[in-house]
């Protein structure tokens, strides 16, 4: 059975990762993780760091842009079904 970790703990390990005084094996063994998994958390706070300093101006501007597309799927999800039932009318199924 998998042990839940929490994001709190990922950050601290993360982070200690991300200060380099001590090596992937060394914090492996210090907080039982596996180094890879370690280096997934590293790689993750590297590439994702950025949005914690994200203005509220940008948020909104990147939920916007995930609620149109999101739509427009939608959209093109109910088209779909309606070209594909017109199909099945005409096929007779």
């Amino acid at each position: 059975m998998k042990k839940k970790i929490g994001s709190g703990f990922r950050a601290k390990v993360a982070l200690a990762a991300l200060r380099g005084d001590k090596t992937l094996a060394e914090l492996s063994s210090e907080y039982g993780i596996h180094a890879n998994v370690i280096g997934q958390w590293k790689k993750l706070l590297l590439e994702n760091s950025g949005e914690l300093f994200e203005g509220k101006r940008e948020k909104r501007k990147k939920n916007e842009t995930h609620e149109k597309m999101v739509d427009e799927l939608y959209q093109k999800i109910g088209k779909i079904e309606m070209e594909n039932e017109w199909l099945k009318k005409k096929l007779g199924l």
